[in-house]
């Protein structure tokens, strides 16, 4: 198992339940490390009750959006509790295959495995545009990932760029913030739901929501933003992409989630702008020609899987770094190799990884009837990774 988050340890718990010999490898020094280095206020979007991994729930007085570091508790908790083999620092460089097995190359050297699965996350690597001129501009460009305290921007000028779900999550705060101003460049339109309505938190409704077909959750979720928000399109907005629910599936565009964002944009504390042409030393260029001087642009422009070094010679990538197959999928050309967690879900991280331990429960002990007699080059049974 390359990969010790939330994916990475609950297929771990699956394959070890199922008899599998497993090990993990996690090229960070402690578990959650991204979660640790997000900014203070992260919340999950995703409610308590929707994600947790088995076997452990979350202490009494947890917020029912728990805040970074409960999640951190949480994965070290299961992963404690389960007696979890992982080895920390520890970074996989790439993996070949050899015939009969994998050769994993890592920072503390070679490995050999019969099953390697892929557990690193969609969101491995902030993704940051090459835009024009950008080298060149005197103030500070910087990820979303990076955001930071709210506090850090008061009297700023800040454009945020990007209307996903790590736009509206960096507005939803910076809404509350003094910043001298606030805008948002917004390619398109946001596929956007509230994260209450009156006192329902709407992703206890997300397991509802995943049973339908698709074209009747992308009804539901476009009647639900237009009814909450309005029409967007009055304060600039670009209209909203239709089928959210659809996008989810087929283009992994997550839904994003308000909580505060709107009101300001409404209040015209947030301005929306057009999208960004270029950068010059002392400004950014719209595509409506106008210039503006943000003190700081957030690039809200999502993330890669980084995954070409360690897998990209074996042709299971597609354009953008992604797998090709994902869960109990696998490529007939390349026994062994698995993927998890490099999919959406409507339901959240931690619900999509618990589901899809139980579905691969099956494979699961395929697996280890496969490698029963299998001895490996050494002679004995490696730990599949």
């Amino acid at each position: 198992m390359i990969g010790a988050g939330a994916a990475g340890l609950a297929a771990a718990h699956s394959l070890i339940k199922a008899g599998v010999p497993t090990l993990v490898l996690e090229k960070e020094n402690r578990l959650a490390e991204p979660r640790h280095r997000r900014h203070e206020r992260l919340h999950l979007n995703s409610h308590r009750d929707l994600s947790t991994l088995p076997g452990i729930d979350y202490p009494a007085g947890t917020p029912a959006f728990p805040h970074k570091a409960a999640v951190v508790r949480h994965l070290n908790e299961f992963s404690k509790a389960h007696g979890l083999p992982v080895r920390l620092g520890v970074a996989v460089e790439e993996i070949a295959f050899n015939g009969d097995h994998w050769t994993v190359e890592t920072s503390a050297g070679p490995r050999l495995a019969r099953h390697v699965v892929i557990a690193t996350g969609r969101d491995r690597q902030p993704f940051i545009p090459q835009w024009k001129g950008a080298n060149d501009f005197a103030g500070r460009i910087m990820h979303s990932a990076d955001f930071g305290k709210a506090e850090n921007y008061t009297g700023k000028k800040v454009l945020v760029v990007g209307a996903g779900n790590s736009g509206f999550d960096v507005l939803n705060h910076l809404a509350g913030a003094n910043a001298a101003s606030i805008w948002l460049s917004a390619r398109n339109g946001p596929s956007l739901l509230p994260k209450r309505i009156g006192k329902i938190a709407v992703h206890r409704l997300s397991p509802f929501l995943a049973r339908l077909p698709l074209w009747l959750a992308d009804a539901v979720t476009a009647a639900t933003q237009r009814l909450v928000f309005g029409d967007l399109t009055k304060f600039g907005l670009p209209p909203a992409s239709s089928g959210r629910a659809s996008r989810l599936t087929a283009e992994y565009t997550a839904i994003a989630t308000d909580d505060g964002a709107v009101r300001a944009i409404k209040a015209g504390k947030i301005v929306v702008l057009p999208q960004v042409r270029e950068f010059t030393r002392d400004g950014v260029f719209l595509d409506n020609g106008n210039l503006i001087a943000p003190d700081i642009v957030i690039a809200a422009t999502g993330y890669r899987t980084g995954l070409e070094r360690m897998v990209g010679k074996l042709g299971v990538l597609d354009g953008k770094g992604v797998p090709l197959f994902n869960g109990g999928e696998t490529d007939l050309k390349m026994p062994g190799l698995w993927f998890t967690g490099m999919r959406p879900s409507i339901r959240g991280c931690f619900a999509n990884a618990r589901i899809s331990s139980r579905r691969n429960r099956a494979a699961d002990r395929q697996i280890a009837a496969m490698i029963e007699n299998w001895g490996g080059a050494s002679g004995r049974k490696q730990p599949n990774i």
